[in-house]
């Protein structure tokens, strides 16, 4: 397993960085988190529930303004893809690199808040992994917008802040994303998960601090492109379903009310609606047994959600498939609660319950037999529920 590179530390060796590189401290530091999502996937852009929960895995970045007159500019440095992007604050513009546009949208929604940040210098460092469905853009967006609350000394509502960050998605890098990634990475609290209505955007902390249990992720390395794709075109079929059903989202319907409109509707809108309501139900029914610390239950849960995930929704894939093959086949004499991919599919990582004696013994085992099968090396890491987004050096 790779051990996670705590927050202090992450962020002490970023300002070593911004140091080495620009001849000075930086003045600001501002963090925020990936997310894993234990249950409730593809239900956010649908106004239905989700139940993620922030990861101990990291964007940090470090300013402070240019040492010399440097116009209207941003230079903003990012260390895992070792490039410069200059951002223009007279007009901010979506281009190249694409990585930058995730932080252009969210500099744009700030100055159309008339809090523009002036010039600075920027370097960025991140633990969470990229294209593994665990919200590398939402922890880039929270902690740009975290960083320019420090630098503008004006703080907005959490909420907010995260509907701010899911715009700039939007509008800048063209994933209309729901608004589940934006609130954990800007809300998340340690030791809890957090239960999230997407209508009313009401967020329940739900308490997770058993220390007999932990939550396993295992990236399939397997990564996945959704701009534009397959996320957008399942968005498209959720609505058409909701339309049949005579619905405003699938949010509204029931199984009840699915079952009577099975006749009229395609199959593949009724798998798709399926998917979403059966989700909707099962998210609920985790949160309840996360409170009650009823593991055995959150864990069979977590596996119908993956198969709901693969047969009806379709956005799962062969070494998703695997990982959750294997856990399953280990059980709960194993040490494995339960099991399913998250992220918006199509590879990535999948999320699993595990009991804390068995923890290292069934990461061993899932890695070792997912590359027998795969020839494909995974990476695993094992997280407690995380703080949301925060200002570690405010100037």
């Amino acid at each position: 397993m790779v051990p996670n590179t705590p927050l202090a530390q992450l962020a002490a060796e970023t300002a070593q960085k911004f140091e080495r590189r620009f001849g000075r401290a930086p003045r600001w530091i501002a963090a925020a988190p990936g997310r894993v999502n234990l249950i409730g996937e593809h239900t956010d852009y649908n106004d239905g529930f989700v139940f993620p929960m922030a990861l101990e895995r990291y964007t940090v970045i470090a300013a402070d303004r240019p040492a010399s007159g440097n116009g209207r500019l941003i230079h903003w440095n990012c260390t895992r893809k070792n490039e410069t992007a200059v951002i223009d604050l007279n007009a901010v513009a979506k281009g190249e690199p694409k990585w930058a546009n995730y932080v252009k949208g969210v500099i744009a929604g700030f100055q159309t808040r008339g809090m523009d940040p002036g010039p600075f210098e920027a370097i960025m460092a991140s633990t969470v992994p990229l294209g593994g469905g665990v919200s590398s853009s939402a922890a880039l967006e929270v902690s740009t917008a975290t960083l320019l609350e420090a630098i503008t000394g004006q703080t907005l509502d959490p909420v907010e802040k995260a509907l701010l960050c899911q715009k700039a998605e939007h509008d800048f890098a063209g994933m209309p994303c729901g608004i589940m990634d934006q609130f954990i990475s800007a809300l998340g609290q340690k030791d809890h998960l957090l239960l999230l209505d997407c209508r009313t955007r009401q967020p329940q902390q739900v308490p997770m601090s058993d220390p007999a249990v932990q939550v396993l992720v295992i990236n399939t390395n397997v990564k996945h492109e959704l701009v534009g794709g397959e996320y957008a075109q399942r968005r498209q079929q959720c609505e058409e379903a909701a339309r049949i059903l005579g619905v405003k989202v699938l949010r509204d319907a029931d199984s009840q009310n699915l079952e009577q409109k099975k006749s009229k509707m395609e199959p593949l809108a009724y798998r798709r609606a399926k998917h979403v309501v059966s989700e909707n139900e099962r998210t609920l029914h985790a949160a309840q047994g996360v409170r009650a610390g009823n593991w055995p239950t959150v864990g069979q849960f977590m596996y119908a959600s993956h198969f709901s995930l693969k047969d009806d929704f379709e956005v799962s894939c062969a070494e998703l498939d695997t990982v959750v093959d294997i856990a399953g086949d280990l059980g709960l004499d194993g040490g494995v609660y339960g099991c399913r991919m998250t992220g918006g599919g199509f590879g990535g990582c999948c999320v699993a319950l595990v009991k804390t004696e068995a923890v290292e013994r069934v990461a061993e085992h899932i890695a070792l037999a997912y590359e027998n099968r795969t020839q494909i090396k995974p990476t695993l890491f094992v997280s407690r529920p995380a703080a949301g987004a925060s200002v570690i050096k405010a100037g």
